[in-house]
C-alpha cells in the first residue's frame, strides 16, 4: 500500500469531515492521545519490565499515522506531500546527514 491508498482508507473510516476547526481539534487531540499511548507502552517496556511486542508498538504507531493523515486531509494536503515537505526541510537543515553542530546552531 502507498500513501495515496492509505489516505483513501482514512477518508473511508473518518466519516463526515466536519468544519475545519473541528477537524483540527480532533486531529491534534488524536495525535497527542495516540502518541501518549506509544510513550506509555515504551515506558512499560523500559521501566516495568514488559516484553517488547513490535506488533503492539506498530499498531500504536499506526493509530498516530491515522490521525496525522486525518489532519493532513483536513488542510487539503496528502501524506506524500507532507513527507516531501519534511524531506526538503531536513535536507536543507542537514545536507550531509545529521550533524550535532548544525542541530545546536540552527539557522
Amino acid at each position: 500500500m502507498d500513501f495515496k491508498e492509505y489516505q483513501e482508507e482514512i477518508k473511508r473510516t473518518a466519516g463526515d469531515m466536519k468544519e475545519l476547526k473541528e477537524c483540527l481539534t480532533l486531529g491534534a487531540m488524536g495525535i497527542s492521545g495516540e502518541a501518549g499511548e506509544v510513550t506509555d507502552y515504551i515506558k512499560k517496556v523500559i521501566y516495568h519490565s514488559h516484553e517488547l511486542s513490535k506488533e503492539k508498538l506498530a499498531e500504536e504507531l499506526g493509530d498516530v499515522l491515522w490521525y496525522i493523515g486525518y489532519l493532513t486531509e483536513s488542510i487539503g494536503y496528502n501524506l506524500e506531500e507532507i513527507a516531501e515537505l519534511n524531506k526538503s526541510k531536513l535536507r536543507k537543515r542537514y545536507p550531509n546527514g545529521f550533524e550535532e553542530e548544525r542541530s545546536i546552531n540552527r539557522e
